[in-house]
C-alpha cells in the first residue's frame, strides 16, 4: 500500500485554501522511516531554502548519521527537532504527545522593548477599552490615539475598530502598538488594514508549490485589499513593533508601511512570513512548516523581518523603563504631536497626504486631517 501525506496551508488570503495530496513513498514506522519521512517532506514543501541558503541534503545526512535503531521516541524525537532548528523558522514545529519543538532564537537573542504592565500603569491609568485583543484610549490631552493590539488570533470586529476611529477622530494621529505581537489569521489584518484605505490597494504576493523542487513555484499572485464600508482612518498612523511582532502580525507592518500617510516604528519586526503547512509522519507526529511565501507590495520578502521607516527606529531604554517611561512609545507620541511640523521620515508629508478629499460612499465616513 502507498502511504499519501496530506498537507493543509493555512493562509487565506484571496487564494483559496491551498490542500493537496501528495503522493510520497511508503515510510516504515521506524526509527529511519519516520526520519526520512519528515526529511522528505520538508524536502518537497518546505519553502525557503534558496532564501536562507540551506543545504538540506548535507543537513539530512549530518542528522541521519545520529540515528540507531534501538534508540527511543524521546531520542528521535531531540534529533529531528535539532535538524528543524537548522532552518531558524519560527513556524516550524515538531508536535509529539510528550513534546513540540520550537525555534525561539528568532526573538530571544533581541532585546524585549515591551512592557504592557508598564503601558497600562504610566500611560493608560489602567482605564482603557478593550475588547477581541484590542485595546485603546485617547492620550495626550486629546491629541494622539492609542491602539495597543495583542494578537491576530482573535477576530477583528470591524464595529469595534469604528467605534475607535470614532473616538480618537479629533486626535492627530494614531499609533497602533503590535509590539509581542505573535500573529494568527491573515484574515484579521485584512479587516483591520482594509481601515486605513480609501481604494482598492496591491497588499502583497503569494506563492505556493508546483513540485517537489526547492524552486518549484507559482508565479506571485497578488492580492488586494479592498476599504472597509465602515469607517475610514487617512490620518497620521505610526505602527510601532518589535523583534517580537511575528507572522500575520509582520505581515499587518508590511501591508501598513506600503500607505502614504503610515510610517513604521521600533524595531525590525521578527519576520515569519511563509504561510504555514502542515503534514504528519508514520508515528502519528505532526510536522508544521512555512509552505508558501508571501512578500509585500514591491515583491519583497519578509522572512527575516520588516525595517523601520527611515528615521524612525528607536529602542526601549530599560533605565527609563524603571522610572515609568516607554521610550519607544514616547517617541512616537512625540512625532504625532507635532506632526505639523515635524522633518522626521514622512511625518512632514503627513497632512496633506492624509487630507484626501475624494468623496466618502454612503456607507463610510472618512476621517482625515480635514476631518
Amino acid at each position: 500500500m502507498k502511504r499519501y501525506i496530506k498537507t493543509t496551508g493555512a493562509a487565506a488570503i484571496t487564494l483559496a485554501a491551498l490542500t493537496a495530496c501528495h503522493h510520497i513513498e511508503e515510510w516504515n514506522n521506524d526509527v529511519y522511516g519516520n526520519f526520512d519521512a519528515l526529511w522528505t517532506v520538508m524536502d518537497e514543501h518546505y519553502c525557503f531554502f534558496r532564501e536562507k541558503g540551506i543545504d538540506w541534503d548535507e543537513v539530512g545526512a549530518r542528522y541521519r548519521a545520529q540515528l540507531k535503531p534501538d534508540m527511543t521516541q524521546r531520542e528521535l524525537f531531540d534529533i529531528c527537532a535539532d535538524m528543524l532548528a537548522e532552518l531558524k523558522d519560527g513556524h516550524t514545529n515538531l508536535s509529539s504527545w510528550f513534546n513540540m519543538s520550537y525555534y525561539r532564537k528568532w526573538w530571544s537573542d533581541y532585546p524585549q522593548n515591551f512592557d504592557w504592565r508598564l503601558i497600562q500603569e504610566h500611560y493608560l491609568d489602567f482605564d482603557y477599552t478593550t475588547a477581541n485583543g484590542m485595546s485603546y484610549k485617547v492620550l495626550a490631552d486629546g491629541k494622539v490615539g492609542y491602539c495597543r493590539f495583542a494578537s491576530f488570533a482573535y477576530s477583528v470586529s470591524d464595529s469595534f475598530v469604528n467605534e475607535m476611529m470614532t473616538t480618537m477622530k479629533d486626535t492627530n494621529g494614531m499609533i497602533i502598538d503590535v509590539r509581542d505581537n505573535g500573529g494568527g489569521a491573515l484574515t484579521g489584518v485584512e479587516t483591520l488594514a482594509s481601515h486605513f484605505i480609501n481604494e482598492r490597494t496591491l497588499a502583497g504576493y503569494i506563492q505556493h508549490k508546483t513540485g517537489p523542487g526547492h524552486d518549484d513555484f507559482s508565479e506571485p499572485y497578488p492580492y488586494y485589499y479592498d476599504p472597509a464600508m465602515g469607517v475610514r482612518w487617512l490620518k497620521p498612523v505610526i505602527v510601532l513593533a518589535n523583534r517580537s511582532t511575528y507572522s500575520a502580525a509582520n505581515n499587518f507592518v508590511s501591508v501598513m508601511k506600503g500607505f502614504e500617510h503610515v510610517a513604521v516604528a521600533g524595531t525590525t519586526t521578527g519576520g515569519g512570513s511563509g504561510a504555514p503547512f502542515s503534514s504528519e509522519i508514520p508515528c502519528g507526529w505532526a510536522v508544521r512548516f512555512s509552505g508558501s511565501p508571501i512578500y509585500d507590495a514591491d515583491k519583497r520578502l519578509t522572512e527575516h523581518g520588516v525595517d523601520p521607516s527611515p528615521g524612525f527606529e528607536i529602542q526601549m531604554d530599560t533605565t527609563a523603563a524603571v522610572n515609568g517611561h516607554d521610550t519607544m512609545l514616547d517617541f512616537c507620541i512625540d512625532v504625532i504631536l507635532n506632526i505639523k511640523t515635524a522633518v522626521i521620515g514622512i511625518a512632514s508629508e503627513w497632512v496633506s497626504l492624509s487630507a484626501d478629499r475624494r468623496g466618502p460612499s454612503e456607507k463610510s465616513k472618512i476621517i482625515s486631517a480635514l476631518y
